[in-house]
């Protein structure tokens, strides 16, 4: 493997570990103090499952704002465990991808599923561990509310919906042990490569909605779709 690129450790308006809710949350948890290995995981793990799953006011804030909501989605928890993962030493990208919204049915219901473009914007972490790219998207939904949707669909195996696309729905490639983690990868539609860090992802491809979609997500939407995903966490479904 090549040289890192600096660019790979550093905070951006995004990435911005330099907060002191950053800089305590990592002093509180002592990170530092383990192996790289322990770190990505206990880090990884973190992102997993004590930022819930759940859905922001848009897709480019900044890692503190995702931490101080205390939950997220794909592009959200990414640019916070990134943040985490460049504050402990630990070299990070972002790959960029589009998926199809179809598995998003189920979580996303009514008129925001009407509304979401075809394609939503996505991505995934990759991190260097062992002279490798390790990819890790499978930080995205908490154990709660995945094991909801497994028990209401024991006899799954090949899966699509509620914001899952995976082989193996039963047993998902999600815990980290040093290889990738996936759990939409089946959804993957458009590959927009690597990125340095979420700004210039976000700079180059925007977020899912623009105009009064945005704003009506924002205000309105965005907080009936969160009460919809704790009501399946919360096996009501």
């Amino acid at each position: 493997m090549s040289p890192i690129n600096a660019t790979y450790l550093q905070a951006t308006p995004l990435l911005d570990f330099d907060t002191p809710a950053i800089q305590t949350l990592i002093a509180e948890k002592e990170w530092q103090s383990l192996t790289t290995s322990e770190r990505i995981g206990a880090i990884y793990h973190f992102i997993q499952n004590d930022v819930a799953f759940g859905y922001n006011k848009r897709d480019d804030i900044a890692a503190s704002e995702v931490l101080k909501d205390g939950l997220g989605q794909c592009n959200t928890k990414a640019t916070l465990l990134m943040a985490l993962l460049r504050a402990t030493g630990i070299a990070c990208r972002l790959h960029g991808f589009t998926i199809d919204k179809r598995l998003q049915k189920g979580a996303i219901t009514g008129l925001l599923y009407i509304l979401a473009p075809r394609l939503i914007i996505h991505s995934w972490v990759e991190v260097q561990h062992d002279k490798e790219w390790i990819s890790l998207e499978g930080f995205i939904l908490d154990n709660g509310y995945l094991n909801s949707v497994q028990k209401r669909f024991p006899k799954a195996t090949t899966f699509s919906g509620y914001a899952i696309a995976t082989k193996n729905l039963q047993s998902p490639n999600i815990a980290w042990c040093g290889k990738n983690t996936f759990i939409q990868s089946e959804g993957i539609v458009d590959d927009f490569g690597i990125f340095d860090s979420p700004d210039t992802f976000y700079q180059a491809h925007g977020n899912n909605l623009k105009g009064f979609k945005s704003f009506l997500y924002e205000n309105i939407l965005r907080h009936s779709l969160n009460r919809r995903i704790d009501y399946i966490r919360s096996n009501k479904l």
